[in-house]
């Protein structure tokens, strides 16, 4: 997959079967576009691309919002490679750029920069200043500017069309289940495994403390079931988000402890995905009563069947 880091680095005259959005979580309803995406470019013998946007939009139009993402810009690109997309093209939401009609966009962007022949969106796709460009924009202009443009339809999924929103609602309660097969894959997080403050390793439960990227969703505050996935070991493990109450904590932290597993891991690259909710976070009496219930979390991540 080539990765275009801007528009203005991009330069081939490769005729493209293109769609256009965030993309974020590339769940099952961006990948029926993606599909039918890659169908169109065989066909018709045309690369496939999809133009993205980084930051997000809401960011720079609403930037007291704190919007986390399921996908960091890696993870996006990653999930799209795999998807077999020929060209990833990022596009900074600069001020000009933004700035641009509905149709200027059309004729500057698509069909100038990036010789657009066949074009799919979203069932509720606007863009352009003002939400100027639409649907019934594009039909006007692709017989003029000589290209064919389709719309696909929502994916439902419990009477409920898909969206990033609907997945980061499953997730803010807990609901695994219902977010991973709304995405189509397990929702993971990853980074780097940091220091933290080493109580875990007192009681019993030494913990691998992971620097989640600041703009990554997370899930519901409480303890999951999860896989790891670290040293090229894939691993069972229990995962916390939280304050860590028990003992006073201020700040969120992400702490995962691997079954089975004693290695120093200070400065690796870790992944956990996430496979099921197992309860609030809890602050205990004492740390007697933390024990106990780790006992019993343990019991029940070693008895999960992957």
């Amino acid at each position: 997959m080539k990765i275009i880091k801007n528009l203005q680095d991009y330069h081939q005259k490769t005729p493209l079967a293109l769609s256009i959005g965030m993309f974020d979580g590339v769940h099952i309803g961006h990948q029926s576009i993606i599909n039918q995406l890659n169908t169109v470019a065989k066909d018709k013998n045309l690369e496939s691309a999809i133009l993205t946007f980084w930051p997000h939009p809401r960011t720079i139009f609403y930037p007291n919002d704190d919007l986390k993402l399921l996908n960091t810009i890696e993870e996006k690109t990653y999930f799209l490679q795999k998807h077999s997309i020929q060209n990833l093209i990022l596009q900074d939401f600069s001020e000009d750029f933004r700035n641009l009609t509905g149709a200027e966009f059309v004729k500057q962007i698509l069909v100038e920069k990036l010789n657009v022949k066949h074009l799919i969106i979203g069932h509720d796709h606007t863009f352009g200043k003002n939400k100027s460009g639409n649907f019934s924009l594009l039909e006007k202009m692709a017989t003029e500017l000589e290209f064919e443009v389709q719309q696909v339809e929502a994916v439902d999924f419990q009477e409920r069309h898909i969206s990033s929103t609907q997945i980061r609602k499953a997730l803010s309660v807990g609901n695994i289940k219902e977010a991973n097969e709304m995405l189509g894959y397990t929702y993971s997080v990853s980074g780097e495994v940091v220091h933290g403050k080493k109580i875990g390793r007192t009681i019993g439960y030494p913990t691998a403390n992971i620097a989640v990227n600041s703009m990554k969703f997370l899930p519901k505050k409480g303890a999951y079931i999860v896989d790891v996935f670290v040293k090229k070991q894939h691993l069972k493990g229990m995962l916390s988000i939280g304050t860590n109450p028990t003992v006073d904590g201020k700040l969120v932290s992400v702490e995962v402890y691997i079954l089975n597993f004693n290695d120093d891991l200070y400065g690796e690259e870790i992944s956990v995905n996430f496979r099921e909710f197992l309860h609030d976070e809890i602050k205990f009496e004492n740390l007697e009563k933390l024990i106990e219930r780790l006992d019993e979390d343990k019991k029940l991540t070693e008895n999960f069947q992957f």
